[in-house]
């Protein structure tokens, strides 16, 4: 179910030929790869069914050297039928589909290359959910795909103008997160009714030096507005089992306290391979009256069905003194 990618450098180093084929190949099994990804989701129970798909499914497919490539004709019908193919069986399967680019996508920047690039690779992921049948419609069957602000400096303005240089497509399924270091959560808030904003719970903790927000939170209404009768997602993670070995898996962490130890706060940004911290789990069963949640730990699949667990035993455990 891994996907699989090759670099520019190694296809520039191949003739034609034999590069188109090493493309194609990748291609196919990345396909495939999306295929048994959706099928193994949607055979989780209904809290378990999001997933996120990976960026590297088309490599280089923003690349001026691979531009022909996708344009072949038999390339080009096998990545059509089989997102088509996946994105109809995910929606029969009810399993909602997000992207995530990395950090370097961003829309909003003072470097005009660097926008133009940004935007081109949002582009590309908008094409990939469209070919998969979320093309129409503001965020169908709760479809996002999902960046960060870029760089403060150009504030919600340079966030707006990045959002009118987008297709309607991908304008329709953008999303926009917190993070712990240049847009924190109030920073977004005057975009709410621009783009759906992702609650990073770990993200805030961070970026508020210590703040766990709570679903009564005002801020919290403002975000469910920004999605517009779209189920909203948020994310959540907890810091590195390893960086904190004496806490109390019952207490949430104290932000303050373990900067006053000795702790980094970058040291603390980094995310955990399990959700290993029952009170912070306890926040997410807050937090899901309102909004689905993608998992961040290390160790995703494992992360997410523990945290299930403890979710199924809480509840099980509220009816019975219920």
């Amino acid at each position: 179910m891994n996907t699989s990618t090759v670099t520019m450098a190694y296809l520039s180093r191949l003739e034609p030929t034999a590069a188109y084929d090493k493309l194609a190949a990748v291609v196919s099994h990345n396909l495939e790869a999306f295929r048994l990804q959706i099928e193994h989701v949607s055979d989780r129970p209904k809290l378990e069914r999001l997933h996120r798909l990976s960026s590297d499914l088309l490599p280089g497919y923003t690349h001026a050297s691979c531009r022909e490539f996708y344009r072949d004709p038999d390339l080009r019908n096998l990545i059509e039928t089989k997102l088509a193919q996946a994105g109809r069986f995910a929606r029969d399967r009810d399993v909602r589909l997000s992207m995530h680019p990395g950090q370097f996508c961003v829309i909003a920047s003072a470097n005009p290359s660097a926008a133009a690039n940004g935007i081109a690779e949002f582009e590309y992921h908008a094409e990939v959910m469209a070919l998969m049948g979320y093309g129409e419609g503001w965020h169908p069957h709760g479809a996002h795909i999902n960046i960060h602000g870029g760089a403060k400096a150009l504030g919600a303005e340079g966030i707006r103008s990045g959002l009118a240089h987008l297709s309607q497509t991908a304008r329709n399924l953008i999303t926009l997160e917190n993070d712990e270091v240049s847009y924190g959560l109030d920073d977004l808030l005057p975009l709410v009714n621009d783009v759906p904003l992702v609650l990073d719970l770990h993200h805030h903790w961070i970026m508020s030096q210590g703040e766990y927000i709570e679903p009564d939170d005002p801020r919290i209404a403002l975000i469910i507005e920004s999605w517009r009768d779209v189920r909203p997602v948020s994310h959540v993670s907890v810091s590195r089992e390893g960086l904190l070995p004496d806490q109390d898996i019952y207490a949430l962490p104290d932000f303050r306290m373990l900067v006053a130890s000795g702790i980094k706060p970058k040291d603390l940004r980094a995310h955990s391979d399990l959700m290993w911290n029952e009170a912070i789990n306890d926040l997410v069963m807050r937090h899901l009256s309102w909004s689905d949640f993608e998992i961040e730990a290390k160790l995703k699949n494992i992360a997410t069905e523990g945290l299930a667990h403890h979710l199924e035993r809480r509840q099980t455990a509220l009816l019975a003194t219920g």
